[in-house]
């Protein structure tokens, strides 16, 4: 059950960012789409390990309970994530582009700043949120409660921006909520099973009890 949880999360990320690029579809050639596609579902495998690795060094290596632990984890993704995206931006040479958005950005310079910031800044707060949810529960209740509230971004623009509500939308959202009802239940009975398994030893001890007071 936590295997196919942890899919079913992998696939609202590809349906998600799929319905996201879906209007530029047309202006692409079918290898890039493609190309997009499979990055697309490797970023979310990889994101799934991240998390998994996060939760084996805090559990292997670290051995210790602490919100500074929490802030170095994240503080370190963070560094590495921004080393990575660097990379990427000067080797295809996006970087020159920057300017250029920055001028043409409908609401101003200053609100393009402004909307980086913030978007940086939330960011930091959900890695930090991330990593809690992992240090406090697992990895995979961490990947869970992050892709759940993936598809709350396209339902407040239907509702605040008359957006279109597609059938991907749709069916990222179902696959959502079916994660975390997925996951609920599975956890509702590892609970039943641990119940019956102190059950059964409390019986067995009982017995052996009464064994030793007859004898």
């Amino acid at each position: 059950m936590g295997d196919s949880s942890a899919v079913e999360q992998s696939l609202v990320q590809v349906l998600h960012n799929d319905d996201s690029s879906e209007r530029t579809n047309n202006k692409t050639s079918r290898q890039k789409y493609i190309f997009g596609f499979l990055s697309t579902l490797a970023a979310s495998a990889g994101y799934a390990l991240m998390l998994s690795i996060t939760q084996l060094a805090l559990q292997k290596v670290f051995k210790k309970e602490s919100f500074r632990l929490i802030i170095e984890m994240s503080t370190y993704q963070s560094i590495s994530a921004t080393m990575v995206l660097l990379i990427g931006l000067f080797a295809s040479g996006e970087w020159k582009k920057l300017v250029k958005e920055m001028n043409e950005y409908e609401l101003g310079k200053i609100s393009y700043v402004l909307n980086l910031i913030g978007t940086s800044i939330c960011w930091q707060f959900y890695t930090v949120g991330s990593v809690g949810l992992i240090f406090k529960v697992s990895s995979l209740f961490s990947n869970v409660i992050s892709i759940l509230g993936l598809p709350v971004a396209p339902v407040l623009a239907v509702i605040f921006l008359h957006d279109k509500l597609s059938g991907i939308k749709v069916m990222s959202m179902v696959l959502a909520i079916w994660g975390f009802v997925s996951y609920m239940y599975q956890h509702y009975l590892d609970d039943l099973k641990d119940k019956a398994e102190k059950r059964g030893k409390l019986v067995e001890l009982s017995e052996v009890n009464n064994l030793i007071e007859r004898s």
